[in-house]
């Protein structure tokens, strides 16, 4: 028990540590700690977002919905600049080569800053014709639309907010991205209810985006003050077209992986309310929402994951990247487990914390449960596909991606909705077995070991 306490104080503390050396599951659990509280913070963005704003109704409910689904878009570009950023980071410290981690890190920065700042302003000009593509009602559209505008031209501080993160961890300082998330959360958690109080809805997405890039400027300064093994010097921002490229190369299958997957949620999200109404829609938003909170260990292992196979294929330690991959899906699927059980034993205690409709509740009572029925198989495959992307292998996990959401979940969702005439359940039930298939088809290309041979 000692040892445990010292370990997580050790996790809280940011302490440097060579994760190349050492116990492994000491490694796991030194990473994954930081890693699942600032994920367990990020989530906390979007529970307490949909708190304040489901008293407004379901037209703001579904905006907000609907937004996000979107959004998650500018997520799944950040998110593959961050796997490309971290992945090279990672190697890079693994060789002991801290000042080349540094500027790899800053051409990442620029590459980041291009691309928001073009899908930032492409957001708030299309605000509304999104909402209208989404199957939103003409209510919801003219309610939502500024809404829509602020959250999507704030995609320069949702970017870097990510990216940045990315770089901390693929140096091993999972422990300052927590803090930058913390500051960001506790921001957003007081401005939110007071901006909602004075603004209304859009109030909500003053407060995310200023929350944002709170969390952002403290990154910053310790990017460019701090005392950590990562310090960004002005000469690292010259413009270096092969770092750009080896970081693109990594980056664009990863950034497509994630789009491939957000863009299917989009379309489950669409025949949820098509299939739905508002009322399913609403549900199956909060029943989403808690998922995406509950799930956060499993992304905070695999995290840890692919920060343990970058450092140690770095110091050429094949076998030790293996085993901490393995170490990692064994604790995700403890914990994934005590998940499931949680969701079907208090679904409904969970729902009706956020709204007080019974047709809403028992849509969000029922998404919930079948989505918590594959939390086992969404822990593993996150595990094993955040692995090969630590590798730079981002390839391969994207072609399984393709494979199982879009070959498989998408046609299988149209058929049990329509097909089987099981609306908006059907569009669920997709969900879970999918993710099974994904779970078993990434365990095997990972067990195949081609991404030891992955030059980055």
């Amino acid at each position: 028990m000692k040892n445990i306490i010292k370990t997580i104080r050790q996790a809280l503390k940011g302490e440097e540590h060579d994760y190349t050396q050492g116990n492994i599951s000491d490694a796991v659990i030194l990473l994954a700690i930081p890693m699942i509280l600032e994920l367990g913070l990020e989530s906390v963005f979007a529970v307490v977002d949909m708190f304040f704003v489901s008293k407004l109704g379901q037209n703001a409910i579904a905006t907000v919905g609907l937004t996000e689904a979107v959004v998650t878009i500018i997520y799944s570009v950040a998110i593959g600049i961050s796997t490309g950023a971290t992945a090279i980071v990672a190697r890079r410290i693994g060789e002991k080569n801290p000042a080349g981690a540094a500027h790899a890190g800053a051409q990442s920065l620029i590459l980041s800053i291009l691309i928001s700042v073009i899908l930032g302003i492409s957001g708030v000009i299309f605000a509304s014709d999104i909402l209208t593509l989404m199957g939103a009602s003409s209510e919801v559209v003219q309610e939502g639309t500024i809404f829509a505008q602020i959250m999507l031209g704030g995609s320069p501080v949702i970017l870097l907010l990510f990216l940045i993160n990315g770089i901390f961890r693929g140096a091993g300082d999972a422990a300052m991205a927590m803090k930058s998330l913390w500051i960001a959360s506790a921001t957003n958690i007081v401005l939110c209810p007071v901006f909602i109080h004075i603004f209304g809805l859009k109030g909500a997405a003053m407060a995310t985006v200023i929350g944002r890039g709170s969390g952002v400027a403290y990154q910053c300064y310790h990017l460019f003050k701090g005392h950590g093994v990562l310090k960004f010097r002005l000469p690292n921002f010259n413009f270096d077209i092969d770092v750009i490229k080896s970081i693109t190369k990594i980056a664009w299958p990863a950034s497509f992986q994630f789009i491939i997957g957000s863009g299917s949620w989009i379309i489950l999200t669409r025949l949820v309310a098509e299939t739905g109404g508002t009322a399913a829609s609403a549900g199956y938003q909060i029943a989403f929402r808690n998922f995406v909170f509950f799930i956060l260990p499993a992304w905070g292992l695999s995290n840890a994951a692919a920060t343990l196979v970058g450092q140690n294929l770095g110091a050429k330690q094949f076998d030790r990247a293996e085993q901490s991959v393995f170490t990692t899906a064994k604790y995700s699927i403890v914990l994934m487990a005590f998940v499931t059980l949680f969701f079907f034993c208090f679904s409904h205690s969970i729902i009706k914390v956020f709204t007080q409709d019974e047709t809403v509740i028992t849509h969000g009572i029922q998404a919930l449960q079948i989505i918590a029925s594959g939390y086992i198989f969404y822990g593993v495959a996150m595990v094993m596909t955040q692995a090969l992307n630590g590798a730079g292998d981002t390839k391969t996990p994207t072609w399984i991606n393709f494979v199982c959401f879009w070959i498989f979940q998408t046609p299988f969702a149209y058929f049990l909705a329509k097909g089987m005439d099981l609306k908006a359940m059907g569009a669920i039930i997709a969900i879970p077995v999918s993710q099974a298939l994904l779970a078993l088809v990434a365990w095997y290309f990972f067990k195949k070991g081609k991404w030891k041979l992955v030059k980055v």
